[in-house]
């Protein structure tokens, strides 16, 4: 792109174009180098992380995080689920880690869709 900017500017000094339509085509060209991966990752970042569980036994739980802070808290909330005796059943399979690099390489959709031979189901998905 230097190269296209060098030639803008040669342009204006022979005063083949003035220094305004040089400003506005540097600009143009500048846009154009702009990746749209923020554009992308912010979108992403607006969405929910949607977690679902039945259980047979009425214990159920519908969670809804936005992924802006997820990544923050899955780890501290983790690890102190797994301090509390009556949740430690509940998250000792959970791998925190898998859904770190679900968010990290912006996975949509379901992400664990889990039903346990009495009925339970457990869902997490991103939206």
């Amino acid at each position: 792109m230097s190269e296209e900017i060098s030639k803008i500017l040669a342009m204006v000094q022979e005063g083949k174009i003035d220094s305004e339509k040089g400003a506005q085509l540097i600009s143009v060209l500048k846009e154009k180098e702009t990746p749209a991966l923020p554009n992308k990752q912010n979108k992403y970042l607006d969405k929910t992380l949607k977690i679902r569980v039945v259980s047979k036994e009425n214990d159920n739980v519908n969670v809804n995080v936005p992924i802006k802070l997820v990544k923050a808290l899955l780890k501290t909330g983790h690890s102190i689920a797994s301090g509390i005796p009556q949740s430690q059943q509940y998250v000792k399979d959970l791998d925190i880690n898998m859904l770190i690099d679900a968010i990290e390489n912006e996975l949509d959709g379901n992400i664990v869709d889990i039903q346990s031979a009495n009925g339970d189901t457990v869902k997490v998905v991103i939206e």
